[in-house]
C-alpha cells in the first residue's frame, strides 16, 4: 500500500510509503482519502499524524503520469484529487504534518491540510507547479495564501522556489522546526497530547476556526456560539468543571 494508517495510544499515522520521494499518484491520492475518512470514523483515532518517513514528506505529483494525461483526463482527474487532499483538512481531530526533507507540490499542499507543521532542520519546501507550466491544483492557492497571506503565497506560487525550514518558518508556513531525526517523535507527543483531551470540544474548536475562515464574523460568531453552547450538554464539560472547581485548573482526564 502508497498509505497506511497505524494507531497507537490514540494517535493515528497516516504515513506515506511510495519510495523513493512519495510521489502522489493517483493511486496514493485515492488510498490517501480512503483511510482519511477512515481516520474521521474511527473512535480510537483521536489525533493524527501525516508523515512520509525519515528521508522525504513528498516531493509532489507523479509527474510522468501527470504527462501522459490529456486536458479531458485532467478535468475528470481534478475533483478528484482536491477531494483527496480536502478529506485530510476536514478530519474533525487535531492534525499535525510531520516534515521531513522535501515537500514539494502536492507534498506541500497535503502539509497545508494539516492544523500545525513540524519541520525538520532538512525540510525544504514550495509550489513549483509554475515551472511546469501550471498552477498548483491540490488546494495550494486556496490554503496557502489563507496561512501566510496572500502576497507571501503569490511570491512561492509565481516563482515556483523552495524555501528551507528556517524562511517556511519565519513565513508561517511551518510552526516549529526541530533536528530531522526528532520529527516524527516531536509530532507525535504533540498529538498524543491531544488524544488526551475532550474530544468533542476538540472537534468544536476546530470546525469553529475553520468555518471562520471561510465566513465572515458574524456567522462565525454563530458557529461559535452554537458549539460553546451545545458543549454544557457534554459529559467532558461536565468532568473539566467538577476537577477544575476540585483539583485545580489543568488536571482533568477525559479518558
Amino acid at each position: 500500500m502508497t498509505v497506511n494508517l497505524e494507531v497507537a495510544e490514540g494517535v493515528g499515522t497516516l504515513r506515506l510509503d511510495r519510495p523513493p520521494m512519495n510521489a502522489l499518484d493517483v493511486a496514493t491520492q485515492d488510498r490517501l482519502k480512503e483511510l482519511a475518512e477512515e481516520a474521521t470514523r474511527r473512535e480510537d483515532v483521536r489525533a493524527v499524524v501525516i508523515y512520509g518517513g525519515e528521508k522525504v514528506f513528498a516531493a509532489g505529483a507523479d509527474i510522468k503520469e501527470m504527462q501522459a494525461m490529456d486536458h479531458t483526463a485532467m478535468v475528470l482527474r481534478a475533483r478528484a484529487l482536491q477531494d483527496a487532499f480536502t478529506a485530510v483538512a476536514r478530519i474533525p481531530k487535531p492534525v499535525v504534518a510531520a516534515v521531513t526533507g522535501y515537500a514539494l507540490g502536492g507534498g506541500c499542499e497535503l502539509a497545508l491540510c494539516a492544523d500545525y507543521r513540524i519541520a525538520g532542520e532538512n525540510a525544504k519546501l514550495g509550489q513549483p507547479e509554475i515551472l511546469l507550466g501550471l498552477i498548483p491544483g491540490a488546494g495550494g492557492t486556496q490554503r496557502l495564501p489563507r496561512l501566510i497571506g496572500p502576497s507571501k503565497a503569490k511570491d512561492l506560487i509565481f516563482t515556483g522556489r523552495m524555501v528551507k525550514a528556517d524562511e517556511a518558518l519565519a513565513l508561517g508556513l511551518v510552526d516549529r522546526v526541530v533536528p530531522a531525526g526528532e520529527v516524527y517523535e516531536q509530532a507525535h507527543a504533540w498529538a498524543a497530547r491531544l488524544a488526551q483531551g475532550p474530544a468533542l470540544a476538540l472537534r468544536a474548536a476546530k470546525e469553529a476556526v475553520d468555518t471562520g475562515l471561510e465566513t465572515d464574523i458574524d456567522t462565525g460568531l454563530t458557529v461559535e456560539r452554537n458549539w460553546f453552547a451545545g458543549l454544557f450538554a457534554t459529559e467532558d464539560r461536565e468532568r473539566g468543571m467538577r476537577s477544575f472547581v476540585e483539583e485545580g485548573p489543568g488536571k482533568a482526564k477525559f479518558l
